[in-house]
């Protein structure tokens, strides 16, 4: 559903594991982070997409204002 992206550790850890082989070393990399100490952060599919949307509409919303640009106050004629 989420095209591996919910086993991005497990992927950098092992990358050379069949993808459908990821879902169980998922639960042996959480149990030794939990072990360890290790902090394990996981997140929902629908909290995935909010995180993205906050981060684009912060990024955006931040340079709203096409007249911010110093190129078009060097280059607008009047």
């Amino acid at each position: 559903l989420m095209g591996g992206l919910n086993y991005q550790v497990e992927h950098h850890l092992f990358p050379s594991m069949a993808r459908p082989h990821l879902s169980r070393a998922r639960l042996v990399v959480r149990d030794f982070c939990k072990t360890h100490d290790v902090p394990y952060t996981e997140t929902s599919l629908v909290r995935s997409y909010a995180i993205v949307i906050e981060y684009l509409n912060r990024v955006g919303l931040a340079a709203r204002d096409p007249f911010d640009c110093p190129m078009v106050g060097q280059y607008r004629r009047a």
